[in-house]
């Protein structure tokens, strides 16, 4: 299939999903602004949602800053979809959350979005005073393939000395290998079909072998020493959930701080559309962190 098929392929897939039921909403409303604002990244002009919450303790005092990614297979999607949730970390959290609305594949093919997240953390810490942020005080995580773009994230920040001050990455149900068949990963009615997975991959990857380099798959990095602490979030009926154990273990004996929760009975996505008390357990767990590990 050439990228004009996938193209029309993935069109045809968007205009399906866009007609599907709502996804979970939070049991409580926050009192939160949003603005949104384009960011000159490499991948041209990049959307993002910017959330401030109303109710901060300290009002002369600059807010850390937190950056979401929303899922979808690297080629669905799109950043309001997680418009509810990231309204109740920067309130739980009292911190601004970006929510970057990334430039889809196939169109779009790695390590586009990759560079274009990047590009968008180092411009709001160049930017911090512009929304009143700690530019000292950055965390980054995504869902799915946003959870894949984190870690990633991570690894080219690394790769570029550290120059981003990124405290804690947030890895919720995220594939973190396109290098191995998802055929021959763990099985599940609930999961992704093998053959879904295997599209969106091929969709995402410019050549077959871009599959192996880390920033596309982060769980085979040669080194994990270094890369910031980690919320990993797992649901134990989700096919990706194993190589992201895997990456949790890789951490822990490179000597980074772990916290693995892994959800008994979820499925994949289970933050969106599944139990509203499971969902929202562990938005909390992810705010609450984010919260910890800004006050440190």
């Amino acid at each position: 299939m050439d990228q004009q098929q996938q193209i029309a392929m993935v069109q045809h897939m968007r205009a399906q999903s866009s007609g599907m039921g709502q996804a979970l909403q939070p049991s409580v409303t926050y009192d939160v602004m949003v603005k949104e604002h384009f960011i000159t990244t490499s991948a041209g002009e990049t959307r993002v949602l910017v959330y401030t919450p109303n109710r901060k303790k300290d009002l002369s005092s600059n807010l850390p800053v937190f950056f979401n990614m929303h899922g979808g297979g690297f080629v669905l999607g799109q950043a309001d979809g997680d418009d509810a949730w990231c309204r109740l970390i920067a309130d739980r959290a009292e911190c601004l959350v970006v929510n970057i609305d990334y430039k889809l594949a196939p169109e779009h093919k790695f390590p586009v979005a990759v560079y274009e997240c990047y590009d968008v953390v180092r411009w709001v810490h160049e930017h911090a005073a512009q929304f009143s942020a700690d530019a000292s005080l950055l965390a980054i995580g995504g869902h799915s393939a946003g959870g894949n773009l984190a870690a990633a994230v991570c690894l080219l920040n690394r790769e570029r000395g550290d120059e981003l001050p990124i405290l804690l990455q947030i890895i919720d149900y995220a594939v973190l290998d396109v290098a191995a068949d998802p055929a021959e990963k763990p099985d599940f009615p609930e999961a992704i079909p093998a053959d879904i997975a295997r599209t969106f991959n091929a969709m995402y990857l410019t050549e077959p072998e871009d599959a192996h380099n880390p920033l596309a798959s982060p769980v085979l990095a040669d080194s994990f020493e270094g890369l910031p602490e980690a919320l990993i979030i797992t649901a134990e009926r989700d096919s990706l959930a194993q190589e992201a154990r895997t990456y949790a273990a890789k951490l822990e004996s490179s000597g980074v701080h772990v916290t693995h929760k892994e959800y008994e009975g979820a499925a994949h996505g289970f933050t969106h559309h599944g139990d509203i008390q499971m969902a929202e357990d562990a938005w909390y767990l992810m705010s609450d962190t984010l919260k910890a590990v800004f006050a440190r």
